[in-house]
């Protein structure tokens, strides 16, 4: 692992600034870029540390804060420990926010993101790497097909709602990822039932994606979240070798 320097930075948006953390190795040479989403907790130390670890296995990592639209990070504000069983009231303040993001506006976004990243001298020519926990695997994985040209792998991991019945369910946009996908779900998910794993996989075989998905036994919704409950230590240890083997097949 080498040393690594973060700042935060703005990004400007078709709707407005977006305020995102910025991790490289502190070498300031280019490297391959890793577009990093958020949960639904958002932009904080946690998410900073992990993308710190990333960017320490020799990535450019930019974490955005992807609703911004409803003001800078943080959003919400949330205790350093989040337990929802505990306090009821961090769901009722996260919920409308969680679902106020589609697909259209993640198109948008993300383009900005992209363009950003190209644009930077911190990150290798090419395509990036795409990686969201939790809402932000459906982000991930909207990008990717939004972009499939500028994507070339895109994780996901306790991901919810992957495949529905809605219209704007992020398996209907397989047919248009080039990228290769890697996804773990969390086990006995109520967001992520079997059903709609057995329909996400079969989405994307059909659409002959390169794809690994797999099911962390025992692990809960937000396994890799250090300040939540739903950590699992051995599955956010997998989580991570499943991550770097797909970054490192791409780059």
């Amino acid at each position: 692992m080498t040393d690594v320097q973060g700042i935060d930075l703005d990004i400007q948006t078709e709707d407005g600034v977006a305020d995102a953390y910025l991790v490289h190795p502190a070498d300031g040479l280019p490297r391959p870029g890793v577009l990093f989403y958020q949960d639904a907790y958002g932009l904080r130390p946690h998410l900073k540390s992990m993308a710190d670890r990333l960017a320490a296995a020799g990535y450019t990592v930019l974490v955005p804060n992807v609703t911004y639209r409803l003001g800078r990070s943080p959003v919400v504000d949330l205790p350093e420990f989040k337990d929802p069983a505990a306090d009821p009231t961090i769901w009722q303040k996260l919920g409308p926010i969680v679902f106020s993001l589609t697909p259209d506006l993640i198109e948008r976004d993300s383009a900005a993101y992209l363009g950003w990243m190209a644009d930077s001298p911190l990150v290798a020519d090419g395509p990036v790497g795409v990686t969201g926990y939790c809402m932000g695997a459906r982000l991930a994985l909207w990008t990717a097909a939004a972009h499939p040209d500028r994507v070339a792998a895109a994780a996901g991991f306790h991901g919810g709602g992957l495949a529905t019945d809605d219209p704007t369910s992020p398996h209907l946009g397989a047919p248009r990822i080039k990228a290769e996908v890697y996804c773990g779900h969390a086990d006995n998910d109520q967001s992520l039932p079997p059903e709609q794993i057995e329909r996400f996989e079969k989405a994307l075989t059909e659409a002959g994606v390169r794809h690994t998905c797999e099911v962390y036994p025992g692990a809960q919704h937000g396994y890799t979240q250090a300040d939540t409950p739903s950590y699992d230590k051995e599955a956010d240890d997998r989580h991570w070798a499943a991550l770097l083997g797909l970054l490192q097949r791409t780059f």
